[in-house]
């Protein structure tokens, strides 16, 4: 377990480094640019065969000293290259326009955007675990290959959330040539489109979900002024009825549902 779990981080980690395809952007007509890593797969070798004798197991010493060194990475891969962003993001605003300010605390908001992470990201982690994980504890493939074949379905995961506009933009600040195709994108490239992309499609889905808690407190500020109450504050008014709105219509179930379905696209 404690390999496989080394194994697991260790790919995510070094996908970043050895995955190094063409830049380009899927529109591009001009032809493809290779920019390979001189020697990237050779040095990963050697360094695994100095430290566990080529394809051999580590010692249990140095895995755990290779997982405490992974495990420092560990929160921005979460932050960076899953699902976690745009969940976060869209849970903190669900949170402020229902204007509450500290329920649900951020530990439960963590924790419901990690676990929901993990169930969006639970078919992409079993193909690493299927094409790379393994196959290299059983011997039939090396570290190198190993690792390549863990970014895969990683790169592809981004690369099917990530607008090909956020690409372009970053590649085009790099100054490097065109992509042959959008598979081919770099993850130096890929990874600062990616979180962009996320950022823009959580607040995106935030803001649809605050107009009717807006329109609710719309009405009871309204009703209010009509009345006469204006030192009464309209928020205080209106907090019930926008719980009692978001718990009729099955709010949290919904919320749920609709940001794992939308990495399903």
């Amino acid at each position: 377990m404690l390999r496989h779990l080394l194994l697991l981080l260790g790919a995510l980690a070094l996908a970043l480094f050895v995955v190094s395809p063409a830049f380009a952007q899927a529109a591009a007509p001009a032809a493809p640019v290779a920019v390979p890593t001189p020697g990237a797969g050779d040095a990963i070798d050697r360094a695994l065969g100095e430290l566990g004798g080529g394809d051999a197991p580590l010692s249990l010493s140095l895995q755990v000293l290779i997982i405490m060194g992974l495990l420092t990475i560990l929160p921005g891969i979460l932050l960076m290259m899953t699902s976690f962003t745009r969940i976060i993001i869209v849970l903190a605003i669900l949170r402020q326009a229902l204007g509450l300010q500290q329920t649900p605390p951020n530990q439960v908001l963590v924790g419901l955007s990690l676990f929901l992470s993990f169930f969006i990201m639970a078919p992409t982690l079993n193909q690493i675990n299927s094409v790379a994980i393994q196959p290299y504890a059983e011997g039939r493939i090396g570290a190198t290959e190993m690792i390549e074949k863990a970014g895969a379905p990683l790169h592809a995961f981004m690369l099917a959330q990530t607008r090909v506009k956020d690409i372009t933009m970053f590649a085009g600040i790099a100054k490097m040539g065109p992509i042959a195709e959008p598979k081919d994108t770099p993850f130096s490239i890929l990874l600062p489109a990616f979180v962009t992309s996320e950022l823009k499609t959580a607040f995106q889905i935030g803001f649809l979900i605050f107009l009717p808690f807006i329109v609710i407190d719309l009405i009871v500020a309204t009703v209010l002024m009509s009345l006469g109450m204006m030192m009464m504050s309209p928020t205080i008014i209106s907090m019930p009825f926008k719980l009692l709105l978001f718990v009729l219509v099955d709010g949290w179930a919904l919320t749920m549902g609709s940001l794992a379905s939308s990495f399903s696209g």
